[in-house]
């Protein structure tokens, strides 16, 4: 089944009117088990974990013009009606090798989301998360990015890629690991399959002069077949709203993130009353910088 009846969505159905994107992420796994552990609160069972993704949709959705979620936890629920129409559903399409407490060390396609048979109604865009690495299997990951283009285009839906670079072991230890120069990278290598969107790591991790930062996102651009917005991994939640500023005026056309958003709020025993006043006003201000500062998608 496709996500579509009709011909497929153009990047309108996760953007603002503005032509910018200023999306939540929230398909979090193992990771925000791990968050909930590290706020004192335990590690969550899937009711609990259910429970906290679709509070974050109910409260950010309004405000979102997109919604990134997993198909395990929360999906089925936020699809069914949870999200304002303005709001595009988005949904993970990778599968992921993670230990309880320890950060993704591969990914892959979801075989699930991959099947003809899956139900797609309702998703304007997939999303596949692919760790970049200079190691022996570089190119099999090109691969893995090229079939995930492929799967969204025969499905009528939007292809977000999210390639995060990783160092080797031998980079590490010869202490010639760059990542900004690897962002870069990994950027002409896989920017070029020409996913919908392409979602990049923030340049410096956000850290520098507005100048310095806008220069670094200029460089990033340069390097991008296409539109692109910024993730806010890597980057410390109060440096966010800097960092997506210069990356809008260095060409990017917005955001989608997570942690920079409700990372403060895990665990938290009335999280509805601590998304409100916490992460509403938070996404509201990135918000403002995305509608004043982007790049619009049909410009880039």
């Amino acid at each position: 089944m496709t996500g579509s009846d009709s011909a497929p969505p153009t990047l309108d159905a996760i953007a603002r009117p503005s032509g910018g994107f200023a999306m939540v992420a929230m398909d979090q796994r193992e990771s925000l088990r791990t968050m909930f552990a590290d706020a004192g609160s335990g590690r969550p069972d899937d009711d609990q974990m259910i429970a906290f993704k679709t509070a974050v949709a109910r409260a950010l959705g309004p405000l979102a013009s997109g919604f990134l979620i997993d198909r395990m936890f929360g999906f089925e629920q936020i699809r069914d009606g949870m999200l304002p129409d303005d709001c595009g559903l988005i949904l993970a399409a990778d599968a992921l090798d993670q230990e309880p407490g320890q950060p993704v060390e591969e990914t892959w396609m979801d075989e699930v989301v991959a099947a003809p048979e899956f139900d797609l109604t309702g998703v304007r865009a997939i999303k596949l998360l692919l760790l970049w690495r200079r190691d022996a299997r570089r190119e099999e990951r090109v691969e893995l990015a090229r079939r995930f283009v492929a799967l969204a285009a025969e499905r009528q839906v939007l292809s977000v890629l999210e390639p995060v670079v990783r160092a080797t072991s031998e980079e590490l230890s010869a202490g010639r690991w760059d990542e900004d120069a690897a962002i870069i990278e990994a950027a002409r290598e896989l920017s070029p399959l020409r996913p919908s969107l392409y979602k990049a790591q923030v340049p410096r991790r956000g850290k520098g002069t507005p100048a310095e930062l806008r220069r670094a996102a200029e460089a990033l651009g340069r390097a991008i077949a296409g539109p692109w917005v910024v993730l806010s991994q890597g980057v410390e939640r109060d440096d966010f709203l800097t960092a997506v500023r210069a990356a809008c005026q260095g060409g990017a056309s917005g955001f989608l993130a997570g942690r920079a958003l409700w990372s403060d709020v895990v665990g938290r025993p009335d999280v509805d009353r601590a998304l409100a006043e916490v992460s509403v006003p938070r996404l509201d201000r990135l918000v403002e910088v995305v509608d004043r500062e982007a790049t619009p998608w049909w410009k880039a």
